[in-house]
């Protein structure tokens, strides 16, 4: 894996001292690692937000708190993400991914801790992905070479779905096992929480460097705030939109095929199916813009892949829900990872990329934590599907308007 001649020093950062060239077998050993932190950290990024659906009709959790449990990742990483902007700016991408990593193994433990325990340990482990989410980004931007943006924001994506269906699959066994306990079983996502924590720390060691203060000359001074740039409300639309979508059809595909006639347990498969997708959309789509410098042709197929899904979910949700949920999954898990790839493209330096990351998840979260909720009250007032899927057709056309700019870097 190359590494980015940038990365050391990152932009916007300052060393002690001028850096060194290292001997080939030193800078093969610290790309390793750089890789492995890289993946464990990955690998654990959503680990605890998959375990409460399977764990549910184990454990008797009533709709509330499955409902509660469900709504507080999205909300709380649309009003955390502006601390990710805060913790590279004061102490650098990699320490700040260290302190973060720390508070998600605090919160993996406090989940343990009866119910007032889960509600507040899923509170922290959602601020600590928040700042993971807007750092991410920065670090790949920093640390890798440009050509293996696209790669490893896809790595980023694959790991997060890996290590989510894992523990998933884990955590009703464990539960059984325990008798029906279901602390156990969420003490599962302590593991890879640690797992992270190890793998980051010698970058948090390594690099120890602090982003440079504005000066009255600098281009992060001479640059216009974020939010008011047609870039950065292109970004916030492409992925606030396509993340409620994401999350509301997480929550309500199985529902929206059993009321299409599809068997409860044939529902759960499909889950299954639309959750691989996440897992292959979210790969290839970086790993196919990456290397481009214009990204609004992967944009539209993001776009109009779960157009496809909807599409075939309204007209003819019977005939082929496994096609469905899998289009569904690749499509949606696709714009899930294509925004990291075009918070890195679009960006100048490391302050951009995480102005850019933070106000696109910050507003992002906010608007997708209402999506489930929404759906349910359209669904009840309607007494079908249909009103939300139309829905979700109308603002796939609207994203395609409103998300372009966001693809390319302006003539």
């Amino acid at each position: 894996m190359t590494v980015s001649p940038s990365a050391s020093p990152s932009a916007g950062s300052t060393t002690s001292a001028a850096p060194t060239a290292a001997p080939p077998g030193g800078a093969r050993a610290s790309g390793a690692l750089l890789v492995v932190g890289f993946v464990l950290l990955s690998l654990n990024t959503r680990v605890a937000f998959g375990q409460v659906g399977p764990l549910a009709p184990v454990a008797g959790f009533s709709s509330g708190t499955v409902t509660l449990l469900g709504l507080l990742p999205p909300l709380c990483m649309g009003l955390f993400a502006p601390l990710g902007a805060f913790a590279r700016r004061h102490y650098g991408a990699e320490r700040g991914l260290f302190g973060a990593s720390a508070v998600l193994v605090v919160g993996a433990v406090l989940r343990m801790a009866g119910m007032a325990g889960l509600v507040a340990g899923t509170v922290l482990v959602s601020l600590a992905t928040a700042v993971v989410n807007v750092l991410v980004p920065v670090w790949v931007h920093a640390r890798f070479a440009p050509r293996r943006v696209g790669t490893m924001m896809g790595v980023y994506a694959l790991s997060m779905g890996i290590g989510s269906a894992v523990v998933a699959a884990l955590v009703v066994p464990v539960a059984q096992a325990g008798g029906g306990a279901w602390q156990p079983a969420i003490g599962i996502a302590v593991v890879p929480a640690l797992l992270a924590l190890v793998g980051i720390a010698p970058q948090a060691v390594r690099r120890r460097t602090v982003p440079a203060p504005a000066t009255a000359t600098s281009g992060a001074v001479r640059r216009r705030p974020v939010a008011r740039t047609a870039l950065g409300w292109s970004l916030t639309a492409f992925f606030g939109l396509q993340t409620l979508m994401f999350y509301t059809t997480l929550a309500w595909l199985p529902s929206v095929l059993v009321a299409a006639g599809t068997s409860r347990t044939a529902a759960g498969t499909y889950q299954a199916v639309f959750i691989l997708g996440i897992a292959a959309g979210g790969f290839a789509a970086p790993a196919l813009a990456g290397r481009r410098t214009d990204q609004r042709p992967h944009i539209a197929a993001a776009i109009a892949v779960p157009l496809f899904g909807f599409a075939g979910l309204l007209l003819a949700p019977a005939a082929a829900p496994g096609l469905w949920a899998a289009v569904l999954g690749v499509g949606l898990g696709a714009a899930q990872s294509l925004a990291g790839v075009l918070y890195v493209r679009r960006g100048t330096d490391p302050q951009h990329v995480t102005a850019l990351s933070a106000m696109a998840q910050t507003c992002g979260y906010l608007v997708a934590a209402t999506g489930p909720a929404l759906a349910a009250w359209l669904h009840a007032t309607t007494g079908s599907w249909q009103a939300l899927l139309t829905s979700f057709l109308g603002l796939l056309a609207v994203n395609a308007v409103l998300s372009m700019r966001a693809g390319h870097d302006p003539r």
